[in-house]
């Protein structure tokens, strides 16, 4: 009776997972039909009975595009929020749905008000109930709530950064209960703050007793023999059983792995933009830069005056940057230096009260004015809206050289430099007069370069009036 009873719990708990989902999908297709039926049912059209029919087909097509969109995956109890992807599979829903509304009487009759406000009021209800999900298995992780009792197989440094990821980032399907190792002399060995459970038969007795479902194996994978042996005897008991990377190799590799012809392999870097990004990002910065180079002529054109009144030279000034893929390139400039103090290669960086300076050049670097001109190289094709700031070939901190004070400083030309940034809008503009300034921007940089897409591009432009207004270390 009693070996019943633990194997239905096992199972009960084997199979919470899959209610949960189940619930989740009951929870999308009510926010679905629910706004639908009223917002059709006011909005005139004749219903003809149709009502359920169509929202019936609504329902069932909604499930098939979250399904296929993997809103269902994995990350459905994980940390990330995953708002955008929520947002853009109602979205396509609704845009195939409308393309067969023709079809639908129902649909065909409704006012356009009336699926407009169908679309936003079921956009706000999803994405309101991601955000209760999420932040209720938020709270249950940081309870130490978990589906999986989860043991870690072998004290070994990389089982150590294991305990500490799955510590930092736990979700509610797996909970760690501690570690286990045959060798008695790692039970004094601490893994983040884990405890030492005992051996290999312990760990037997615990998974019969439906104790650990879940088993990682952090052994060293030059350890084949033993390796072979443990995983041939946990292959016989009734327990998830996963062989955990190499946790020095997944850091280097950013926790994404690729599969080639079919082996799944670390993905330590790739091409930041592939497929048809490089295209959505030209067009996007062909239309930017036209749009905003038609509004600031008038505006440019009188700074090209009082530039000329200011002081003797041209009103452009030209300077060789790193560009895309470490090639040099010529970036234009308001000039805002006196002709003959100019500074081509910016071996020394602009200090405030800086002699150099005219008195126009300070107030268009204040307020980066000065910046304007180089919505012609962005149409030119050598610089982007948003990107990583282009650095002169002699631009030091601290009086060292950039690619020598940071080793991953040339990653930044992996993308078309930028007039903005992530780091820009961060506070990371001006002078950088210590290490620690350049070490933040190129962190930012590099996260920009991770993670672009569109969106990102369009927050970035939208906190850059922002923050050049409130900035004070650019003079």
């Amino acid at each position: 009776m009693l070996i019943r009873n633990v194997d239905s719990l096992v199972q009960a708990r084997a199979e919470t997972l899959t209610y949960m989902r189940l619930l989740v999908r009951l929870l999308h297709l009510a926010l679905v039909l629910a706004p639908g039926g009223v917002w059709l049912a006011q909005s005139g059209a004749p219903l003809h009975g149709l009502l359920a029919a169509t929202l019936s087909f609504a329902g069932v097509l909604t499930l098939l595009a979250f399904q296929a969109l993997g809103l269902y995956g994995s990350g459905l109890f994980g940390r990330q929020l995953q708002l955008r992807r929520q947002a853009t599979a109602w979205s396509l829903t609704f845009i195939a749905l409308m393309l067969v509304g023709g079809q639908l009487p129902l649909l065909a009759a409704a006012s356009i008000e009336a699926l407009l406000g169908w679309y936003a009021s079921t956009l706000a209800l999803l994405l309101l109930a991601r955000l209760a999900l999420h932040g209720w298995c938020r709270r249950l992780a940081r309870r130490g709530v978990g589906l999986l009792p989860t043991v870690i197989l072998g004290c070994t440094a990389s089982g150590n950064r294991l305990a500490a990821y799955l510590t930092e980032n736990a979700d509610i399907r797996a909970r760690l209960v501690g570690y286990v190792d045959d060798r008695t002399d790692r039970q004094a060995f601490g893994m983040a703050g884990l405890p030492y459970l005992g051996d290999m038969p312990q760990l037997e007795r615990m998974v019969r007793a439906g104790q650990a479902q879940l088993v990682l194996v952090a052994l060293p994978w030059s350890a084949v023999e033993r390796m072979g042996d443990l995983v041939s005897l946990l292959r016989r008991l009734p327990v998830t059983v996963l062989l955990a990377p190499d946790m020095a190799g997944l850091q280097h590799a950013h926790h994404r792995v690729t599969a080639v012809a079919g082996l799944p392999m670390f993905n330590i870097s790739e091409l930041p933009l592939k497929g048809w990004s490089p295209l959505l990002k030209r067009c996007e910065d062909v239309l930017l830069a036209a749009v905003a180079l038609a509004l600031a002529a008038p505006l440019m054109l009188l700074l090209a005056l009082l530039i000329k009144l200011d002081s003797p030279g041209p009103v452009l000034f030209r300077q060789k940057r790193y560009g895309y893929n470490n090639r040099l390139i010529e970036v234009y400039k308001f000039r805002s230096m006196y002709v003959e103090q100019a500074d081509a290669d910016a071996e020394a960086q602009t200090t405030r009260r800086d002699p150099r300076v005219t008195r126009v050049g300070r107030f268009i670097r204040k307020t980066s004015l000065d910046e304007l001109p180089q919505l012609l190289n962005v149409l030119g094709g050598s610089m982007s809206m948003v990107g990583p700031r282009p650095h002169a070939t002699a631009t030091k901190a601290a009086g060292v050289l950039f690619e020598d004070a940071v080793s991953e400083y040339t990653a930044r030309h992996r993308v078309k430099p930028g007039i903005t940034g992530w780091a820009q809008v961060n506070g990371y503009r001006g002078e950088t007069d210590t290490l620690a300034k350049i070490e933040r921007r190129v962190e930012y940089d590099l996260e920009y370069i991770e993670n672009w897409s569109l969106w990102f591009d369009f927050y970035i432009l939208i906190r850059t009036l922002p923050a050049v207004l409130s900035a004070d270390a650019a003079y």
